[in-house]
C-alpha cells in the first residue's frame, strides 16, 4: 500500500477529512449530465437522475466553492443551470411529465428530464429538491446577474409546491402520488425523515400546510428506551440525520422535546450510540459487527437469498432498512457513509468507526467517491476482493449527506446558510419550535 493511502490509518484529522469529503464530492461533479444538470441516481451507467441526489449536489455547491475546488462564478453557473432546466421540465398531469403541483417525480431520465418506470411523483425526494435549491438560492446572495437568477428560480420553484393538494385531505402529508392510480395510501407521520418535509411545508409563501398537520405528523411519535438511553425512536439513521443537513437543530425544540428534555440534535446523537451499542450486543450474530463496525440504515442488500451459515438459516435482502435486533430486514448490511454522516452528533465513536471502516480495504474504499456505500461480512462471495459482499455502486442520495456533515462539523457552513432561508425559519416556528439561534 502506497504511504499516502496509509494516511487513512490516522483518520481523522482536518486534513483526512477534507480528502473524504473531496473524494465524495467527486461523485456530482463526475455523475452529472454536463447539458442539464441532472444527476445520476448511482453509478450504473444505465441509472436514471434521482431528484433527490439533484438536492443533495445542489447543497454541495457551497462546499465546493468555499473549499476552493469551484471558482464562486461557476458554482453560480452550475446552480443557475440547473435551476433553469428545473424550472422549464414540464410541470402536468400527463404520465410523461417530470412533475405536477410544483412537485417532481422521483426519477427522471437523465437526457429528457421526463419520468421514468412510472415512478410516484414523490414529496420527500422533492423535499429535498427544494431544500437544495433553497440552499444555493440563500448562499449566492452577490448582486451579479447569474446569482440574482439563481435566487430568483430557487423562489419561483419552491413556491410553485401545492402543499395542501399532497394531503389529499388529510392532516398530514401523504407519500406521493401517481397520474394511473392517484395518491399513495401512505403518509408522513411517525418520526422519520418527513420532518424536513414538514418544515418545507409549514413555510411555504403560497400554499403552506396547517400547523395541524405539524401535530398529526408528531402524534405517532415513540419515545422508547434503547440500551440504556432514552430517545425518540427511528430505526434507520438516515432517518435522522436527512433534516439537519441543513437544520440546525441544537437548543431548537418543539413542544415534543420540550416535554421530554431533549432536542432533535441530542435525539440523533443517542440514536447514534443505539446503533454502536446494537452492533457490539450484536444478537444475530453477524460478522464483522463490532464497536468501530456498525451504521445501520436504508440501502442495498447482497440480494434475495436464503443460506445456511453455521447451522443458521439467513435471510437476504436486495434492499434493507434497518438495525433492530428483531426486525426481518435486519441482514448484516452496514453502510458506511451513514456513520460518517453522524460525525457532528457523536464524534468520539464515529472518528475511530471512519478510521477502521477506511482500513477494511472495501475493494477501493475511497475511490473514486469515497467509501463503498454498503458490505456484508456475512454474505460470502467467492470471486469478491475481499471474500465477501460488497455493492458494486455508489449512490448520489449517500454521498451528499457525507460532503454536507462534514462540513458542518468542520464549520456549521450548512446550518448557517440554512438559518438565513426565511421560508425555512418560518417553517420552524410554524412547527412551534423556540430556543437556540431560532
Amino acid at each position: 500500500m502506497a504511504d499516502d493511502e496509509r494516511d487513512w490509518d490516522r483518520l481523522p484529522t482536518d486534513k483526512e477529512l477534507g480528502r473524504l469529503q473531496w473524494t465524495t464530492i467527486l461523485y456530482d461533479l463526475h455523475e452529472t449530465n454536463p447539458e442539464n444538470g441532472l444527476v445520476r441516481d448511482k453509478t450504473d451507467p444505465a441509472a436514471p437522475c434521482s431528484i433527490a441526489a439533484v438536492g443533495l449536489a445542489l447543497s454541495t455547491l457551497p462546499v465546493t466553492v468555499e473549499r476552493g475546488i469551484l471558482f464562486r462564478p461557476f458554482g453560480a453557473k452550475m446552480a443557475r443551470r440547473r435551476l433553469r432546466y428545473l424550472f422549464e421540465l414540464p410541470q402536468e398531469p400527463e404520465p410523461d411529465a417530470s412533475g405536477y403541483k410544483g412537485f417532481f417525480y422521483h426519477f427522471l431520465d437523465i437526457e429528457t428530464g421526463r419520468r421514468v418506470w412510472d415512478c410516484e411523483l414523490s414529496t420527500i425526494d422533492s423535499a429535498l429538491l427544494f431544500a437544495g435549491m433553497l440552499t444555493v438560492g440563500a448562499y449566492f446572495d452577490q448582486d451579479t446577474a447569474d446569482e440574482a437568477e439563481v435566487r430568483s428560480l430557487a423562489d419561483a420553484l419552491y413556491r410553485r409546491a401545492d402543499w395542501n393538494w399532497a394531503r389529499n385531505g388529510g392532516p398530514t402529508v401523504t407519500h406521493g402520488w401517481r397520474p394511473e392510480t392517484g395518491f399513495l395510501p401512505y403518509r408522513w407521520q411517525g418520526y422519520d425523515e418527513g420532518l424536513l418535509l414538514y418544515v418545507l411545508g409549514l413555510g411555504s409563501p403560497t400554499y403552506p400546510l396547517p400547523p395541524e398537520s405539524y401535530d398529526a405528523y408528531c402524534a405517532t411519535y415513540q419515545w422508547r428506551g434503547l440500551y440504556g438511553r432514552e430517545l425518540l425512536h427511528s430505526d434507520p439513521l438516515f432517518t435522522h440525520q436527512l433534516p439537519q443537513l441543513w437544520l440546525d437543530l441544537r437548543d431548537v425544540r418543539d413542544a415534543f422535546m420540550r416535554e421530554h428534555g431533549s432536542d432533535y440534535f441530542e435525539n440523533s446523537r443517542q440514536a447514534t450510540f443505539v446503533q454502536q451499542a446494537y452492533a457490539i450486543e450484536n444478537p444475530l450474530q453477524f460478522a464483522g459487527y463490532g464497536e468501530h463496525c456498525w451504521g445501520f440504515t436504508a440501502c442495498d442488500g447482497p440480494g434475495w437469498a436464503t443460506r445456511v451459515i453455521d447451522g443458521v438459516e439467513r435471510q437476504f435482502f436486495d434492499y434493507v432498512r434497518g438495525a433492530e435486533s428483531r426486525s426481518a430486514r435486519t441482514t448484516a448490511t452496514v453502510a458506511p457513509w451513514v456513520a460518517v454522516a453522524s460525525l457532528p452528533f457523536a464524534p468520539e465513536i464515529v472518528i475511530p468507526t471512519t478510521r477502521h471502516l477506511a482500513a477494511m480495504e472495501l475493494g477501493g474504499h475511497d475511490r473514486p467517491y469515497g467509501f463503498k456505500a454498503a458490505f456484508n461480512q456475512t454474505f460470502l462471495v467467492d470471486d469478491s476482493p475481499t471474500g465477501w459482499w460488497v455493492t458494486p455502486y455508489q449512490f448520489g442520495v449517500d454521498q451528499g449527506p457525507v460532503v454536507l456533515m462534514i462540513e458542518n462539523y468542520r464549520t456549521g457552513l450548512i446550518w448557517d446558510i440554512a438559518r438565513r432561508c426565511p421560508c425555512l425559519v418560518q417553517g420552524l416556528r410554524r412547527a412551534g419550535f423556540q430556543g437556540g439561534w431560532l
